[in-house]
């Protein structure tokens, strides 16, 4: 009786741990021939040049960004988000510029701008009327942030791409946001 038992119990142990093996095998395998590669948030500031003319596909919505980084730029920060099923793709340069080049660019921009908005974040500009999404403020400190009211945000477009039972589920927007107290500008496209 005590050997039955015994071999009812080793029958039961070694069943689970086949079963836990064939479980985590499985989860193993699938990851070792998983040709995706993993979602991850570009930061570093030297792959800029790459990221906007190879990796951004949509050429159109970055066509505002420098081709290159200014050497006069200091504090540049960069963010680059490839997307994943859950969110959206991102990508936004912020840098300071002398006073003078973010005058120009405050010109150049306010004149093409189709919506204008005075700080806060994409919540805040799509829930006014007529609003649209925009964006975060990616580049201060990995934290997506609200713009301080110093900022201007001026969407160049805004594409809705969602339904008429659930407007703005999928679309695009892209622009820049210009503190002229700070010197600062932050060029933005984003897809979801």
């Amino acid at each position: 009786m005590k050997q039955a038992y015994l071999l009812k119990l080793t029958t039961i142990a070694l069943l689970s741990l086949g079963s836990v093996g064939v479980i985590g095998g499985g989860f193993f395998f699938t990851q070792a021939f998983n040709n995706k590669k993993s979602t991850e948030i570009v930061i570093n500031n030297s792959n800029y040049q790459d990221i906007r003319h190879h990796t951004w596909s949509n050429q159109t919505q970055i066509k505002h960004f420098p081709a290159v980084v200014p050497s006069i730029a200091k504090e540049v920060r960069v963010i680059y988000y490839p997307g994943s099923p859950e969110y959206g793709r991102i990508f936004q340069l912020r840098m300071k510029l002398p006073e003078t080049q973010i005058e120009k660019a405050l010109l150049e921009y306010k004149d093409i701008a189709k919506y204008k908005y005075q700080g806060g974040d994409t919540n805040d500009h799509a829930n006014q009327e007529n609003g649209v999404p925009t964006t975060f403020l990616y580049t201060s400190d990995l934290q997506p942030g609200t713009f301080p009211s110093t900022y201007e945000i001026l969407v160049l477009n805004a594409n809705n791409r969602g339904t008429s039972d659930f407007p703005w589920n999928h679309g695009d927007s892209y622009g820049v946001a210009i503190d002229k107290m700070a010197s600062e500008i932050v060029y933005w496209a984003e897809e979801w």
